[in-house]
């Protein structure tokens, strides 16, 4: 009797107590406007402010050829230029780029007139089964504009120096973006090609 009586009073109770969990969560934040410069074209967008790069892309504008691989910055599928800089768009949230330019996969080249870096790829095979390659292209991309610049690396034995479009240096640059299908001889011989440089000892 008694059991029974504790267990009634439990299930009588149990919606008040869900009543109250729900009017006392927080409410969503209000959504937030955003213009982003993509693939050389403004689009305004209206939204949560918790919203990544990376969704705004793919989500809102579908530009899905950015992909979302780890959603935790550590494998490159994500990655974009931002002003010509590369950056993992899952860590970056929309909001900080407003007014900025963003360059996608989309942007870089069409079927018809692909960029120099995606023909190379086409060309080496540097593309494997293609989930990891917006990203690799987008900072191959970026790696050759960083060591034209002089941009120093870790590998570099001299940092006053102006770096060289080597395997080592390529390969250290592109670290940050992970291929599964071990494609890295492949990209770096296209990347090779792209900057004029001769990667025999790449395959090392």
């Amino acid at each position: 009797m008694i059991v029974g009586g504790a267990a009634t009073a439990m299930a009588a109770s149990a919606p008040a107590e869900a009543q109250t969990q729900r009017s006392t969560m927080p409410a969503d934040p209000p959504a937030m406007p955003v213009t982003l410069k993509v693939n050389g074209k403004p689009r305004t967008l209206s939204l949560d402010p918790r919203t990544t790069l990376l969704d705004s892309l793919r989500e809102h504008l579908h530009l899905t050829g950015t992909k979302k691989g780890c959603d935790h910055g550590q494998c490159g599928a994500c990655t974009v230029l931002v002003n010509g800089e590369r950056i993992n768009s899952c860590l970056s949230l929309a909001l900080q780029h407003d007014g900025d330019s963003i360059t996608t996969i989309e942007g870089l080249g069409t079927p018809e007139k692909l960029h120099p870096m995606q023909a190379a790829f086409v060309r080496h095979d540097g593309y494997q089964c293609g989930y990891c390659t917006p990203g690799q292209i987008c900072s191959a991309v970026a790696v050759l504009d960083e060591i034209k610049r002089g941009v120093p690396s870790h590998v570099q034995a001299d940092l006053t120096a102006k770096p060289q479009a080597s395997g080592m240096e390529m390969r250290e640059r592109m670290s940050g973006n992970i291929c599964r299908c071990g494609a890295y001889s492949n990209i770096a011989d296209a990347m090779g090609e792209v900057a004029g440089a001769d990667v025999a000892g790449a395959k090392a």
